[in-house]
């Protein structure tokens, strides 16, 4: 349910840089999401549509980029993806580790007319 009022926020920005722009219609939203975020894209497009079909952004599509959860070892230093290992390293096998990539949210861009 949180990603109601992420969705608000969102488009409080979208409208704010449209209206900057002196555009007359939101056409795209292309949206950075990291895997980590716990944003679910299925609620944040029907929030999307729902919050939206009176503004200028109405019938405007929300494209998802998808950033992977990349983590670090904190013994040996090993970059590494959690989909592919989990929160193990695969080079020492330690469980200590820091999140470097994966918790991003935020608009990469619009398009506008």
């Amino acid at each position: 349910m949180h990603e109601l009022s992420i969705v608000e926020s969102l488009l409080a920005l979208v409208l704010e840089h449209a209206g900057k722009a002196e555009a007359e219609k939101v056409v795209g939203v292309n949206l950075v999401v990291g895997e980590l975020s716990g944003v679910v894209q299925e609620a944040v497009k029907f929030y999307w549509d729902f919050l939206t079909r009176e503004t200028i952004a109405k019938d405007s599509r929300i494209i998802f980029r998808h950033v992977p959860a990349q983590l670090k070892c904190r013994e040996c230093g090993e970059v590494f993806l959690s989909s592919e290992y989990g929160y193990v390293c695969p080079k020492c096998r330690n469980q200590k580790v820091d999140i470097i990539a994966g918790r991003e949210l935020f608009i990469d861009s619009l398009e506008v007319e």
